[in-house]
């Protein structure tokens, strides 16, 4: 039976934490560990951490250089054999996400697993705004802008030790240069199970701006050219498959 870490990157989310730890406790796979690493808050959000943990929480509090230098101190101190993330604003949307995350990965060809996300209302979670349905994995996807659903991808540890944690310098694409990264020049391999894995309220930060819009772009440009997947067209055509999200 794997144990399976679960890394959350937090900064002054008192409003939300405790219902992202109550989602991962709450997990019926039977070996979980779940990694907090706190930034500095300087609101309510260690209190409600520590009056939400269970012996399952590690928390460490330290000030880092954004939510993924956050991320890769919280993988650095993680124990398990398969990672993957709960964000501070989200929720499991099942629990038996995990377990259905430890069968997949029972085939040992298989390097990583995902599913499916809804994007719900900050303010309802019962409330979905839009269904992210990513479909099977193909190499050649990567070109037409595909990528998995982030928070709803798990990891074996051997994929961060060959290809390395998020670089920092993205300040809001990491995530996608590192899937990419992973994918593209790593060709590791993915299982796909159609089912929605996590509730993630609308809101992050990358669209809070027609600046914070422009910025994702360029970053997404740059993870594009630099993992060697395409070109302009392929950014256009990541931004186009939004659309289908929202019916």
């Amino acid at each position: 039976m794997p144990k399976i870490s679960v890394v959350t990157a937090v900064f002054n989310r008192e409003k939300t934490i405790a219902e992202a730890i109550g989602s991962v406790a709450a997990q019926d796979h039977p070996d979980v560990e779940h990694v907090i690493q706190d930034g500095g808050s300087q609101d309510g959000t260690l209190d409600v951490i520590r009056g939400a943990a269970g012996p399952q929480v590690s928390l460490q509090s330290a000030p880092d250089g954004g939510i993924y230098d956050g991320i890769n101190k919280g993988i650095a101190r993680t124990t398990g054999d398969i990672v993957g993330l709960m964000h501070s604003d989200d929720l499991f949307a099942a629990p038996d996400v995990l377990s259905t995350v430890a069968k997949a990965m029972a085939d040992p060809a298989v390097d990583g697993v995902y599913g499916d996300l809804d994007y719900v209302a900050a303010d309802d979670v019962t409330r979905i705004i839009r269904k992210w349905r990513s479909g099977a994995y193909a190499p050649s996807r990567l070109r037409t802008g595909w990528m998995p659903p982030h928070p709803t991808l798990y990891l074996r540890r051997a994929v961060f030790d060959t290809w390395g944690l998020y670089d920092t310098s993205f300040r809001i694409a990491a995530d996608y240069d590192a899937m990419l990264r992973y994918l593209a020049k790593g060709g590791i391999r993915l299982a796909y199970v159609p089912e929605v894995f996590v509730k993630m309220r609308v809101g992050g930060e990358s669209n809070k701006s027609i600046r914070k819009i422009i910025q994702k772009s360029a970053e997404d440009y740059r993870a594009i050219r630099g993992n060697g997947v395409g070109g302009a067209g392929t950014l256009a055509m990541k931004n186009l498959s939004k659309i289908q999200q929202f019916f």
